[in-house]
C-alpha cells in the first residue's frame, strides 16, 4: 500500500514540473494544430512491479535521517586521482597508505556525528578500515552517520554535441549498487555537469537527465538513496539570471524523466549548485541574492516530497558556502536545505594536518570548526564573525568546482 501511494504522488506532481505534457492539448484537433503543438503520450504505471518495493520505507527513513536538523553530509568521495592533488598540495605522495591516513582523519573524527548525517565514500574508502583494524563504515555507523558510495565512472565526452560530456557508469551499476549495499552503503552519488558557455544544448541537457534518472531507478531498486547531482559548472562570464535560465531547464528535464522512471522523490536527495554568476562575470553576487535566486529556482522545479537539498560548495571558499547556504536558511524552506561539501570542509584540515601524524587532532578539530559552521547555516544562525583570512580564499578550478 505504500509504495502505491508513493507512485501515484510521483505521477501526479511531475505534470507541473517541467516543459512536457503527459496528455494531448485540449482545444485542437487538426494535423496543423498537431505539427504547431508537439505533444508526449504516456501511460505511467501506478503500481512499481520491481524489487524496490520491498525498500520503500528504508530508503524513506535513510533519506529522512541525512535531511536532519543541523546535520549535511561530508564528501569525501574523490578518485584516487584528485585525492592525490589534494595529498600533493601538503607534499605528500598518492599512495594508498596516504590516502588511509587522510580519510582515517576525517572519519574518525570524535563528535562529527552532531553536525554530519551522511558520508559520501569513494569505492577503495568503503572497504577499507583504520589502522586499527575497524571498518570505515562502522567508525560513521557508531556516530550516526550514514555510508554513502560515489557510483558513477565519470565523465567521457558526448559526440554530437558542443563540445559537452555524459557520465558513463550505467552498466554493471545494479550488481554494483547490491554490493555496496551489501558492504554497509545506503545511499549513492551519480555526478553529471552541464556547462552554460557550452550551450548547453539540448541533447546534453537530455543526456544528463536521464542518466540520472535509471542511475536513481537502479540505486532505489537496490536499497541505496540516490543523490541526484546535475552540476552546472562555474565555468563563465554570464550572469546570475543566466544561471538560473539553465538551471531552470536542466531541473524540469531531470524530474520530467524521475517521474518516467517511476522513482519515488521522498526517497531521493538533491546536490544541486547553488545559482550564481559565472566564475569570469564581473559584478560579484551577494549571498542575499544567491539565496533568492536559488530558492526560485528550488520552488520553481522542485517537489515538497523531495526530503533534502544538499548543495555542492562549487568552487566557493569555506566562509562563502556556508554564508549562502545561511542565507537561505533565513525563512522556512518545503525541504531540509543543507550541505554535501567537499573542499568546503576539507580546505583548513588538509592546511592544518600537513601529512604529520603529531597534527591529526589539530585537523580534526578543524573538520570540526567547518562541520559546525555549515550546521548553524543550516539551521540559518550562522556568523562570519572570527573566520581566518584562509577560510575566506576560493579554490576555483575551470571545469571542475566540486
Amino acid at each position: 500500500m505504500a509504495t502505491t501511494s508513493l507512485v501515484k504522488l510521483n505521477a501526479a506532481s511531475s505534470n507541473w514540473i517541467g516543459q512536457h505534457s503527459f496528455t494531448k492539448r485540449s482545444g485542437s484537433s487538426s494535423s496543423a494544430a498537431a505539427v504547431a503543438f508537439p505533444t508526449r503520450r504516456f501511460s505511467l504505471p501506478v503500481v512499481r512491479a520491481s524489487s524496490s518495493s520491498s525498500y520503500v520505507d528504508e530508503l524513506v527513513k535513510t533519506a529522512k535521517t541525512i535531511a536532519s536538523p543541523g546535520r549535511g553530509i561530508l564528501a569525501v568521495d574523490e578518485s584516487n586521482a584528485t585525492c592525490g592533488k589534494r595529498l600533493a598540495s601538503i607534499g605528500l605522495d598518492n599512495t594508498e597508505a596516504n590516502r588511509q591516513a587522510y580519510r582515517q582523519l576525517l572519519l574518525t573524527t570524535p563528535d562529527l556525528g552532531e553536525y554530519i548525517s551522511g558520508a559520501i565514500l569513494f569505492e577503495e574508502t568503503l572497504y577499507q578500515s583504520t589502522t586499527d583494524g575497524k571498518k570505515f563504515v562502522e567508525c560513521l555507523r557508531d556516530q550516526n552517520i550514514v555510508p554513502g558510495i560515489k557510483v558513477d565512472k565519470g565523465l567521457v565526452p558526448l559526440p554530437g554535441s558542443n563540445n559537452e560530456s555524459w557520465c558513463q557508469g550505467l552498466d554493471g551499476l545494479a550488481s554494483r549498487s547490491a554490493e555496496y549495499y551489501q558492504q554497509g552503503a545506503r545511499f549513492a552519488k551519480w555526478r553529471t555537469v552541464v556547462s552554460i558557455p557550452c550551450g548547453p544544448s539540448a541533447l546534453a541537457i537530455k543526456e544528463a537527465a536521464w542518466g540520472l534518472a535509471r542511475y536513481a531507478a537502479i540505486s532505489q531498486d537496490n536499497g541505496l538513496v540516490p543523490i541526484v547531482e546535475p552540476e552546472i559548472l562555474l565555468d563563465g562570464d554570464h550572469p546570475i539570471e543566466r544561471t538560473l535560465e539553465v538551471a531552470e531547464q536542466v531541473w524540469a528535464e531531470v524530474f520530467f524523466y524521475l517521474a518516467q522512471n517511476n522513482v519515488v522523490f521522498e526517497g531521493i536527495l538533491l546536490k544541486p549548485s547553488m545559482v550564481t554568476p559565472g566564475a569570469e562575470h564581473k559584478e560579484k553576487a551577494s549571498p542575499e541574492s544567491i539565496a533568492k535566486h536559488t530558492l526560485q529556482m528550488l520552488t520553481r522545479r522542485v517537489p515538497p516530497a523531495v526530503p533534502g537539498i544538499m548543495f555542492l560548495s562549487g568552487g566557493q571558499s569555506e566562509v562563502e558556502a556556508t554564508l549562502n547556504l545561511n542565507a537561505m536558511n533565513q525563512s522556512p524552506n518545503p525541504w531540509h536545505v543543507s550541505f554535501s561539501y567537499a573542499r568546503a570542509l576539507q580546505n583548513s584540515v588538509l592546511r592544518t594536518w600537513q601529512g604529520r601524524p603529531e597534527n591529526v587532532e589539530a585537523g580534526q578539530k578543524s573538520l570540526l570548526i567547518r562541520a559546525k559552521a555549515n550546521s548553524l547555516a543550516q539551521l540559518g544562525r550562522y556568523s562570519a564573525e572570527g573566520e581566518n583570512e584562509e577560510a575566506k580564499k576560493g579554490m576555483f578550478v575551470k571545469g571542475y568546482t566540486y
